[in-house]
């Protein structure tokens, strides 16, 4: 059994954030930003019914980022006395002076700031779950899991809690904060059959604990999905219509994430660097970014440098509409930020979507299998790899050999590959939509995949 405990859990008051900022200027700084981060969490872990361990943590960050000229530094610290905050600003200052010169380094315009009061998205729930209703959800979840016929033993019941709060506060004029909870249950089990062993597990996380799947649905859809596994067969190379169930259908979407990434494209090192306006994904395909879904994983009324963030089609009937793109990188391409800044506590802002879905099509995973007659339901991936550049792209998979629209057997060490400006214009969406996570995505069908096995 651990316990982690750093720094105190109350809220940082806006005057300190307002007076690191202040003291940073009167430094010698020609803009700075300021932001915290406090964080709750409890987690428990439990095998075979009994207590494996339990992890709390309880912490309250700093970040400073200054500016002078166009050079930068960032800071962090976990200690916020005076004595701690005044040295934290003079070795900022200090460091940025002596920084490679960035000509776009700088705080966000002043026209692209955010400005309250900021939309409500029921992103908190004050509800706290103590260790021992944490551990009663895990090992309630392993049961079921264990009782399904086929199971043979557990590798673990696993149960959360956490809470955090952000504020940011720049010496543009932003003064910002959030907060937000999150809830997860999972499992995973290992069934055997015949010397056989496949594993299967099921885990979901969301804002408020009313959303959260019960523990008997976790453990029954953990248990069978290793069950349902065993047996599984190798088959030959071939080319086949290739299924990616909605679960990880996300992840043969999520490449053109870095790849309209404004820093990507800055560079020069993306595979649609010369895409924007153009068809990428098949006609009718919707990729939507939407900050604003209430109780949503990524949501937020702003982004990461306080820009004002908004509901966007990056890809509108297939065609791509924009990079995504933080400060730095507009700058560097002269456009506009679009909202999409994300940061830690240390180092500049990167770039990242909120609330990413694609838009369902209107057959079900039953009528795409029997449209394709024979094929791959891929249901799990490992070892994804993409050349940045080209777009090429394979990875490891297993699931479901199906024939004539059925199941036929579970198939294993199978690669799938192809590059993927030449698959999304051939993708086809299934209805089953499920907002799961802060990506989502229908199940998705490409015809003739490269399918290599043994």
């Amino acid at each position: 059994m651990t316990e982690v405990l750093s720094g105190a859990p109350a809220s940082v008051s806006p005057e300190i954030l307002n007076d690191i900022v202040q003291a940073a200027l009167t430094a010698g700084a020609d803009a700075a930003e300021a932001v915290t981060a406090d964080r709750q969490s409890l987690s428990v872990g439990v095998r075979n019914g009994r207590l494996e361990d339990v992890e709390r943590e309880e912490s309250r960050d700093l970040g400073l980022r200054v500016f002078v000229g166009r050079r930068q530094a960032t800071v962090s610290a976990s200690d916020l006395s005076p004595a701690t905050r005044a040295r934290l600003v003079e070795r900022a200052v200090a460091m940025a002076r002596l920084a490679p010169e960035d000509p776009y380094a700088g705080l966000a315009p002043e026209e692209r700031l955010a400005r309250g009061p900021f939309a409500d998205l029921d992103l908190f729930d004050p509800t706290e779950r103590g260790a021992a209703d944490l551990e009663a959800a895990a090992a309630e979840a392993e049961g079921v899991a264990l009782a399904v016929p086929g199971v043979a033993k557990s590798e673990g019941g696993h149960a959360s809690w956490s809470s955090s709060r952000w504020r940011l506060v720049t010496s543009g004029g932003f003064d910002g904060a959030y907060q937000g909870s999150a809830y997860s249950l999972g499992v995973g089990v290992i069934a055997e059959k015949d010397g056989a062993m496949e594993r299967g597990g099921e885990s979901r996380t969301t804002r408020h604990l009313s959303d959260l799947p019960g523990a008997p649905a976790i453990g029954d859809f953990a248990g069978r999905r290793a069950v349902a596994r065993v047996g599984a067969r190798k088959i030959a190379s071939t080319t086949a219509p290739v299924i990616f169930e909605n679960r990880v259908a996300g992840q043969i979407v999520s490449p053109v994430v870095g790849a309209i990434a404004g820093p990507s494209i800055a560079r020069g090192t993306s595979f649609l660097k010369d895409r924007l306006g153009q068809r990428v994904f098949a006609p009718g395909v919707d990729l939507i970014d939407d900050p604003f879904r209430p109780r949503g994983l990524g949501s937020t009324p702003f982004d990461d440098e306080g820009v004002a963030v908004q509901e966007r089609k990056l890809f509108d009937d297939g065609v791509l509409t924009t990079w995504l793109m933080n400060t730095a990188s507009a700058a560097q391409l002269g456009l506009a930020s679009t909202g999409h800044a994300s940061r830690g506590l240390a180092g500049p802002s990167g770039v990242s979507t909120h609330n990413l879905h694609m838009a369902p099509g209107e057959r079900t995973l039953a009528q795409l299998m029997a449209d394709a007659g024979t094929g791959l339901l891929v249901t799990s991936m490992f070892g994804p790899s993409l050349n940045g550049n080209t777009g090429d792209w394979s990875a490891g998979v297993s699931g479901f050999w199906f024939e004539e629209g059925e199941i036929a057997y579970p198939v294993s060490e199978v690669t799938v590959a192809g590059k993927l400006t030449d698959l999304y214009l051939r993708l086809q969406r299934g209805s089953d939509l499920e907002f799961r996570g802060a990506f989502n995505v229908p199940s998705l069908m490409f015809d003739a995949v490269a399918i290599a096995g043994k």
